[in-house]
């Protein structure tokens, strides 16, 4: 399959967005809440192999071990401290629970429903941020290589979709209809696309940005898996959740391990 980076950014792109927002509809609509946890464990997993196995090596690979190492900590602390302004900014009273289990990415995570509407529009214009930034990573990982284009569209898409199902069980708490949520949800996914397209004609022209959003990249996987996603799983201690959290994670781990073959494959 002879396609450019391009042609793979717009279509993984379009397709991840959609195929996540789409997924998760049918989720929120019919399936237990139960089902989110579940989903959430595999995503870190997921994120955390990814991150591991694919993203940093490449990083390394471009910049070196210790810029790329660099890079990767600077990463960290800007995602804490973007967290920190979204709850600095949305939390006014003392009683405000910043992390909720349904995870979401960079610190957009609501307790929802009891400002009516309000929360719901935070969800939006959080989420339409993260789907942008979210298509900046995936252009980054297509200019470096097609393999890790794919596998890194992969790990987005396998996080996003329980952040969404999240995202919609938030709108509809804060009184929108189904109907409403999911158009605004797609709608805010196609940032994913417009992030991908800015990002793909800025990399091409400055080459030496892509070790640098490369380290970025694997510094919000690990940043969204450890900080936002991993604290909820605590909420549940008993031995058998555990368990199940700790097969799943690694489950998610293997799926990236499993990718890897097959978007070499995917090449010819």
């Amino acid at each position: 399959m002879t396609m450019t980076p391009l042609a793979w950014i717009v279509v993984m792109s379009f397709a991840g967005g959609l195929l996540s927002v789409l997924v998760a509809a049918v989720m929120a609509f019919a399936a237990r809440p139960t089902w989110v946890p579940i989903l959430i464990s595999y995503a870190i997993g997921a994120l955390l192999g990814a991150a591991f196995l694919e993203v940093l090596p490449h990083a390394i690979e471009a910049a070196g071990p210790d810029k790329a190492a660099m890079n990767v900590l600077v990463g960290i602390m800007i995602f804490f401290v973007l967290e920190k302004l979204v709850l600095w900014r949305h939390c006014h009273d003392e009683g405000c629970h910043a992390h909720e289990p349904h995870g979401h990415g960079h610190g957009h995570s609501h307790g929802g429903g009891h400002d009516h509407g309000r929360s719901g529009l935070l969800i939006l214009i959080g989420d339409t941020f993260h789907n942008f930034v979210d298509g900046i990573l995936i252009a980054a990982a297509f200019v470096d290589s097609t393999s890790l284009g794919i596998v890194t569209a992969l790990a987005i898409i396998a996080h996003e979709i329980p952040q969404e199902v999240g995202d919609f069980l938030i709108l509809i708490h804060s009184g929108y209809t189904k109907a409403r949520a999911l158009a605004f949800n797609l709608l805010s996914s196609l940032a994913t696309l417009v992030g991908g397209l800015l990002a793909y004609f800025a990399l091409s022209r400055v080459e030496s940005l892509v070790p640098v959003f490369l380290a970025l990249a694997a510094a919000s996987m690990i940043y969204v898996a450890v900080a936002d996603l991993i604290p909820g799983l605590h909420k549940r201690t008993e031995l058998r959740a555990t368990v199940q959290q700790v097969l799943l994670i690694a489950a998610g781990i293997f799926s990236i391990v499993l990718a890897h073959p097959f978007a070499e494959h995917a090449l010819g």
